[in-house]
């Protein structure tokens, strides 16, 4: 029997950022050359952001404070604080995150107590203390002394995936697992002005958020709502460790993000799926969606600039790519059993 997702809960911190009013301070930061100031009206610009969600209340204009260690209201200065006072923010702010994203994945998750949980697994790559949030998040929930705590560390934007993984394998182990899976990440402590494309980009994308959720293998009540988790699957490519990298710096933690990933994504993506699909009915992969957590600027490049979030692909008929603006997608083969994207 297969491992359900029996709750998803998320959270963001109240302090909100408007895309435009963040690219503009961002352009007028000195030092700036011509090219930086090129990125920046173009990775914000076609970014599809609107809003993001900050820990750092300080980072709009909207408040000012006497001795502003991230951001100056009145000068519209962005300072650069050292990775320690962006560390010692993250530790007070990730933790409160953390606590409060588990207790409401323990209240939407019926008939499951915090007394049932037996393994708790924490996720995120923005910042470190120790005891850490899986410690904080069983003694705020009073959860079994017994508990198995788990903590993915440095793993980067896809550790959610294996979170998941483990929290499904914990269950297939023991058919009485309840597992606790708690991801944030805290990306806007590390923004910075810097005349690098990398990190204008890492700056135009990230925000501040958690989610958790509870696995179990105990059957959801009637009604009630369950994702089943069928099948896992890890691909390493042999190209793309030096297109996405993430290390610390004496001014925050420091990103790598190459133009090169969407590539890496296309010529690989097929071959990652194919394993999900071994034994099912469709020889190949029905359906294929291909999206970075980062938003489309970094998602799987197609011409005149479009994003293409969805590959159709029947047995029957030849590959079928949605791309364009979803207003104006296309198909070009009459049906797909799938229907996952909007051309069907």
């Amino acid at each position: 029997m297969a491992a359900f997702l029996r709750s998803l809960q998320t959270l963001v911190p109240p302090t909100v950022l408007v895309q435009d009013e963040v690219r503009e301070v961002f352009a007028s930061q000195p030092g700036l050359n011509r090219l930086a100031q090129r990125i920046i009206a173009t990775s914000f610009g076609v970014s599809g952001i609107e809003t993001r969600h900050t820990v750092i209340e300080e980072l709009t204009r909207s408040r000012t404070s006497e001795d502003p260690e991230f951001f100056d209201a009145e000068t519209g200065a962005l300072r650069m604080p050292g990775t320690k006072t962006r560390n010692d923010l993250y530790t007070e702010a990730a933790s409160n995150l953390f606590v409060e994203a588990a207790r409401r994945a323990l209240a939407g998750a019926a008939g499951i107590e915090a007394e049932d949980v037996t393994h708790v697994v924490t996720v995120s790559c923005t910042g470190f203390y120790a005891p850490g949030p899986d410690f904080e998040i069983a003694r705020e929930l009073s959860l079994p002394a017994g508990v198995q705590r788990y903590h993915l560390g440095f793993m980067g934007c896809y550790a959610a995936m294996p979170a998941l993984r483990a929290a499904a394998q914990f269950c297939e182990a023991d058919p009485d697992a309840v597992v606790l899976v708690v991801s944030a990440e805290l990306c806007t402590l590390h923004l910075r002005s810097s005349n690098d494309p990398d990190t204008i980009v890492a700056s135009s994308l990230f925000s501040d958020g958690v989610a958790a959720g509870v696995v179990s293998r105990r059957t959801p009540p009637e009604g009630g709502a369950a994702l089943r988790l069928d099948a896992f699957e890890t691909v390493v490519t042999p190209v793309g460790d030096d297109a996405m990298a993430w290390t610390i710096g004496d001014h925050g933690f420091e990103m790598v993000l190459s133009s090169y990933v969407p590539h890496i994504i296309g010529d690989h993506i097929e071959g990652a799926l194919r394993p999900l699909f071994s034994g099912r009915s469709h020889s190949r992969p029905p359906w294929t969606t291909a999206m970075p957590p980062h938003g489309s600027r970094t998602g799987p490049s197609t011409p005149a600039g479009a994003t293409s979030s969805i590959v159709c692909r029947t047995d029957w008929g030849s590959p079928r790519a949605s791309s364009g603006p979803p207003a104006r997608r296309s198909a070009t083969t009459a049906t797909c059993p799938a229907r996952r994207c909007s051309s069907c």
